[in-house]
């Protein structure tokens, strides 16, 4: 251990993150700098406002889409080009390191979010996004790859190019593919939503790609979207999935499957799908009971104002977890990356 930084000494000394996004990120001091660089007209006056817009209030961050918001209408936007998605790649990989250690990271977005609808070539933004990450595991030595998000929203064609460049570049570090963005509050809608990706993450599982998808995520969603994506979508692990505690029957196709849970806590939290730390406490409890294995991350550290050690940290303090329960985790996070 370098002398001048000690992280907590309840956690692991080497921490792994599998669900990072790119969108929330980034450190404000970057984004408004790569802001300016590009000639962005902001719609506040000064660097502080800024901080405000882009980082989320739980006074005024009431659900899920709100939380999203702040990425798709400024984040997703600032980073849209290959000068911007290159340096946010590789400012994150490096601020993770130094803030908490972080050796191993998957970081996921959805480069079609980033080509300004068509304006910029998709695979120079991806070009763009492999330099940033080389760059930053050639100087801190840190272990990453790139997971390229599906949007609910998009159609299936654009579903179907994100797919197929994920493919092309599974050979430069792009290892994987996620399904995500806001589940609809129809069941029925819930069950043809994943079932239509189907054929595509079986494409993406016969090219040697690995898989996981946004589910159960919200409070108004149910075990039922956990259930559609084992069924129809096979995932390797699932993003959130914290309402499958609340139904026996995605427990137990949990528990018989051995899928990995991404659990963000903060994340749920400051969006108000889990009330507290009670309740997060009554989740991983209903988890450990039925032996469902699961990782700490922190989906948008800088838009949540938070680490990974913080996360795992927040968990202890609150006895929501023991430090055996967080060292067994990261334990688990090691054996379910998809960097091996």
């Amino acid at each position: 251990m370098t002398q001048g930084f000690q992280l907590d000494k309840r956690l692991p000394q080497t921490l792994i993150d599998l669900h990072i996004h790119v969108g929330g990120a980034v450190a404000p001091h970057v984004l408004f700098s790569i802001a300016k660089d590009q000639g962005i007209k902001l719609p506040v006056k000064n660097y502080w406002d800024f901080v405000d817009l882009i980082t989320v209030d739980p006074s005024k961050v009431k659900n899920l889409d709100d939380y999203l918001k702040i990425m798709h209408q400024w984040t997703e936007k600032i980073q849209s080009s290959p000068y911007a998605i290159e340096r946010a790649i590789y400012e994150i990989i490096c601020k993770e390191y130094r803030s908490s250690r972080v050796e191993q990271i998957e970081l996921r977005f959805n480069p079609m979010k980033r080509n300004l609808q068509g304006e910029r070539d998709l695979d120079h933004i991806i070009h763009a996004a492999l330099r940033g990450m080389d760059q930053a595991i050639l100087q801190y030595g840190s272990k990453a790859c790139l997971l390229f998000c599906l949007a609910r929203e998009f159609d299936y064609e654009k579903n179907e190019i994100i797919v197929d460049k994920a493919i092309k570049y599974a050979h430069r570090g792009v290892l994987g593919i996620d399904l995500a963005g806001p589940e609809s509050m129809n069941l029925e809608l819930r069950l043809k939503d994943a079932s239509r990706y189907e054929k595509l993450f079986a494409k993406a599982r016969e090219a040697g790609l690995k898989t996981t998808v946004h589910t159960g995520e919200t409070s108004h969603t149910s075990g039922e979207g956990v259930i559609a994506a084992i069924r129809y979508l096979k995932p390797d692990r699932i993003g959130h999935g914290i309402r499958a505690a609340y139904h026996d029957e995605a427990l137990r196709m949990l528990a018989d499957s051995g899928i990995v849970l991404e659990i963000c806590p903060s994340s749920n939290l400051q969006t108000h799908a889990v009330k507290d730390l009670k309740e997060m406490g009554f989740i991983l409890g209903k988890f450990k009971e039925w032996k469902i294995p699961f990782t700490l991350n922190t989906d948008g550290p800088y838009l949540l104002n938070t680490d990974l050690a913080k996360e795992a940290t927040m968990l202890l303090d609150a006895e929501v977890l023991t430090e055996a329960e967080v060292k067994t985790c990261f334990e688990v996070a090691k054996k379910a990356s998809f960097i091996q």
